[in-house]
């Protein structure tokens, strides 16, 4: 019988975790995929929220190339990940996960905002919350809602999804002797430039001892695995720990 290692987690999810095969937009077969993980973290009775991103659908740093203002453009990404809030609060409820919304850009035909105390009894209760809209102000990474988010919560640990097992010393699709950590300090990751998460998300983790496991999404099993402290991914700690 698994037993959890944390009680209560943030999962941080990209926008482009929900393609698929695709190159745009939303896959329902990802949806459901991930819906069933979740499910899992439900059954161990662990407290769950989700931070969702929006690069499947709007990319705001491409638009600013392209001569976008940043903040107009910030400000678009956010919305897309309502969209994606929206469609994955679907899928959950579907599977039978009950499950609440909220936007730190205000629209409560579709989410509820963003109020701390009120995420704090949604998880309390059992519901999954799935925060979207970034942190409401432009200029700030998905990463940085996912670590401000998580702190909020008082979650016992940040857990960031990727297309890889871990964090490598190198890019892994392009290095074929590149070597994954099993464990980094939160100073060792900035030092290196290691691209666990943006700087500012991982100092704001490092500076309240959050602890961080980078691990693969696509692999089944691994979010509860992550959950239940077994040997997935890459955990990033304090210097001391």
């Amino acid at each position: 019988m698994n037993t959890p290692h944390y009680k209560r987690v943030l999962l941080k999810l990209s926008g482009e975790a929900l393609l698929g095969e695709s190159s745009f937009g939303i896959d329902s077969k990802v949806l459901d995929y991930i819906a069933g993980e979740i499910a899992v973290l439900r059954g161990l009775s662990v407290e769950t929220a989700v931070v969702i991103g929006g690069g499947n659908i709007y990319r705001g740093v491409e638009m600013v190339s392209r001569g976008i203002d940043r903040a107009a453009a910030d400000y678009m990404g956010m919305l897309a990940t309502v969209m994606n809030g929206i469609a994955l609060q679907n899928a959950f409820e579907r599977h039978d996960i009950p499950s609440r919304l909220q936007s730190s850009i205000e629209m409560p035909r579709v989410a509820e905002p963003f109020i701390r105390e009120r995420a704090l009894k949604h998880l309390e209760s059992g519901r999954v919350v799935i925060f979207a809209g970034g942190t409401g102000n432009p200029y700030f990474t998905t990463d940085t809602a996912a670590a401000l988010r998580a702190l909020e919560i008082k979650a016992d640990v940040l857990l960031k999804a990727t297309k890889v097992d871990g964090v490598y010393d190198k890019d892994p699709v392009g290095h074929s002797d590149a070597v994954m950590f099993d464990t980094l300090t939160y100073t060792e990751a900035l030092a290196r430039d290691l691209r666990v998460m943006d700087a500012a998300a991982l100092s704001l983790c490092r500076e309240n001892n959050l602890p961080i496991v980078v691990f693969n999404l696509g692999k089944q099993g691994n979010i509860g695995g992550a959950v239940c402290n077994h040997k997935i991914g890459t955990l990033v700690r304090g210097d001391t720990a």
